[in-house]
């Protein structure tokens, strides 16, 4: 691990995704017990995604035309801290709504332009991200195990969840502050400009963004209402807390196995199984809900479908956006996956929910089916060289 701030950079992803541990298993949860109906919780959800449809893209051009970049990372993260300590107050609806507007956009601004600061320190060792993203994972397993046993009714409460995440948000500032880039960024951007949009173009990089967006689709009903499906079915909190993580526990040993993986199999064909293994998961979900071991084996698929589609789409993004046009194929891939995916699978799954959450990741099953499919013919089968 030498050669790089390995602990510097960890660190990030540790506190960043551990916000994630508390907000997307459980903030639903709060949103319910503050009186609000599925239909307003699916918009208030959606707006993570939303905000990720302009924040990403925004942030790391705004960052590449600054002689400093690195202070739109800490100013990223300064307006997260703050605009999230407004949960604290009593809000109507339109006013949660202002709220989560503000802090999803800026919590989402600054993990593309990080991304691309750890690119800037592995350089040609990418295929050593997932020993750092493993980061993220750990993070995230902590706070959604022992958030969940402190939110449990007999003990602190969901309306404690504010309080509880405010001292980790503080703690990724914390860490930003911290960190910075390899060397400073070509601040100059005409020639980077024409090569992106070229690049942008080819069917190939068109394919794999068709893919990521349907990938974020199908994800909808899972991140939105998992654990309120999980209520319905008779799991307690903390149970679905421990589903939760066993998911991400199966992440942790892909990402620490990442090398080895890449240097064995193609990023597209690695991208692909991921993608198949998503559509059997949420058909799991979809028909076994009752069924304990059938969940936690489908939780399990996370090392695939999420792990594996994950460090597969770094590998890409790397290849298809080499050097300093990363950080603008970052933008792309967060804005228009968990951006725009994310955006039409929450509001999505608020639709279908209406039918049942089984009709719901019925329909999830289809689009990764499809997203494989699409990876399949236009990734895996030609073999492209895929380099511009």
């Amino acid at each position: 691990m030498s050669g790089y701030p390995a602990a510097r950079l960890s660190s990030f992803y540790f506190f960043y995704y551990a916000v994630l541990g508390a907000f997307t298993p459980y903030w639903s949860l709060y949103l319910e017990s503050r009186g609000l109906g599925v239909t307003a919780i699916s918009v208030l959800m959606s707006l993570w995604y939303a905000t990720r449809i302009v924040s990403p893209s925004l942030w790391t051009t705004l960052a590449a035309r600054s002689p400093q970049p690195i202070r739109w990372l800490h100013l990223g993260c300064a307006l997260a801290v703050g605009s999230f300590a407004l949960f604290l107050l009593p809000w109507n609806y339109v006013g949660l709504f202002v709220v989560m507007t503000a802090f999803c956009f800026a919590y989402n601004a600054v993990m593309p332009q990080f991304e691309s600061i750890t690119m800037s320190h592995l350089a040609a060792r990418s295929d050593r991200y997932g020993l750092i993203r493993v980061w993220g994972s750990i993070g995230f397993i902590v706070v959604v195990a022992s958030f969940g046993w402190l939110i449990d009714a007999r003990r602190l409460g969901i309306g404690a969840l504010p309080w509880l995440m405010l001292p980790v948000l503080a703690a990724v500032l914390g860490s930003a502050l911290i960190n910075r880039y390899a060397h400073d960024p070509d601040a100059s951007r005409t020639a980077a400009d024409e090569g992106f949009r070229a690049r942008l173009r080819q069917p190939h990089v068109i394919a794999f963004f068709v893919a990521a967006f349907l990938t974020q689709v199908s994800f909808g009903p899972f991140y939105t209402f998992f654990s309120i499906y999980l209520s319905e079915h008779g799991y307690s909190t903390g149970t679905q807390g421990v589903l939760w993580t066993v998911g991400v526990l199966a992440e942790i040993a892909v990402f620490f196995l990442s090398s080895r993986i890449f240097r064995r199999w193609d990023a597209a064909r690695v991208l692909m199984f991921a993608l198949l293994s998503a559509s059997v998961r949420w058909l799991m979900t979809a028909l076994f809900p009752d069924n304990t071991p059938l969940m936690v084996l489908a939780q399990l698929t996370h090392a695939l479908n999420f792990g594996a589609f994950f460090a597969a789409a770094m590998q890409l993004l790397v290849r298809f956006f080499p050097g300093r046009l990363n950080g603008h194929g970052q933008g792309v891939f967060y804005g228009l996956s968990s951006g725009v995916g994310g955006v039409c699978g929450a509001l999505l799954a608020g639709q279908l929910w209406r039918f049942g959450g089984e009709t719901a990741f019925m329909a999830s099953s289809a689009t990764a089916l499809l997203a494989a499919v699409i990876v399949w013919r236009w990734l895996v089968r030609p073999a492209p060289s895929r380099t511009a």
